[in-house]
């Protein structure tokens, strides 16, 4: 006679392969970008946010740590330096306009990678935040493996950086859209790249939701930023620091 399946031993099982927790976030992204296109991508309905919603939830329901969830989700971790490289498709397919706006873009990265850094540490500093923390949360607005590099490399606590990079992204990808538009600024190069540089790569993802121009100008504002975040962050760091 066939033993009936003990859901609770199957459980422990597979708790323990790492592979558990990558098909857990996969299907969590997939069940959460199903709710955000069921609502017409309204910026409302982020489905980063639903996405790290249902992880969390099945975490604590389940009593499963980080650490042994990153493991299996580290894959997906890892693919992120690829998804970044590879925004340079769009790039070389559409050089030519890229061209023809490049000292607007010089302008506006400039304006923007010091305000993202700046605004955030000044804020910290004049609060009373140790240097530790204002070195966790200058590059905010980068993608997050460059961000945990340089919170890293400054005396940050990468954890938090991470957290605070995902936060400002979900942010700037909800009010992206309502923003602008309460601004009557419709041109896609401009909206694509204010996003890509304040909210890296979720920020990139909504853009392209809305236009491939916009996520072209996004993605190319998140690699720029990521450079610029890196070279301006110390120097904003030895500014405010006593």
């Amino acid at each position: 006679m066939t033993r009936p399946v003990d859901f609770l031993d199957l459980w422990v099982y597979l708790s323990g392969e790492p592979l558990l927790w990558l098909a857990v976030t996969v299907s969590a992204y997939a069940v959460a970008d199903r709710m955000a296109a069921a609502s017409g991508r309204n910026p409302f309905v982020n489905p980063v946010v639903i996405a790290v919603a249902l992880i969390a939830a099945i975490l604590v329901a389940t009593g499963t740590n980080y650490r042994t969830y990153f493991e299996g989700a580290q894959f997906v971790h890892f693919l992120l330096g690829p998804a970044t490289v590879a925004l340079a498709v769009p790039l070389v397919r559409n050089i030519g306009a890229v061209a023809r706006m490049l000292v607007p873009m010089a302008l506006a990265l400039a304006a923007g990678s010091v305000t993202a850094v700046a605004s955030a540490v000044v804020i910290a500093a004049s609060l009373g935040a140790p240097p530790a923390v204002l070195a966790t949360i200058a590059p905010k607005s980068v993608t997050t493996a460059v961000a945990m590099a340089i919170s890293r490399e400054l005396g940050g606590e990468p954890s938090l950086t991470a957290v605070a990079v995902i936060a400002t992204g979900v942010f700037g990808a909800v009010i992206v859209t309502p923003f602008f538009d309460a601004l009557g600024i419709r041109s896609r190069e401009a909206r694509g790249f204010a996003v890509g540089l304040a909210a890296h790569g979720i920020g990139t993802a909504r853009a392209f939701q809305v236009s491939e121009t916009a996520g072209l100008f996004a993605g190319l504002a998140m690699a720029l930023n990521a450079v610029a975040t890196a070279l301006i962050v110390p120097a904003v760091l030895r500014l405010v620091s006593p």
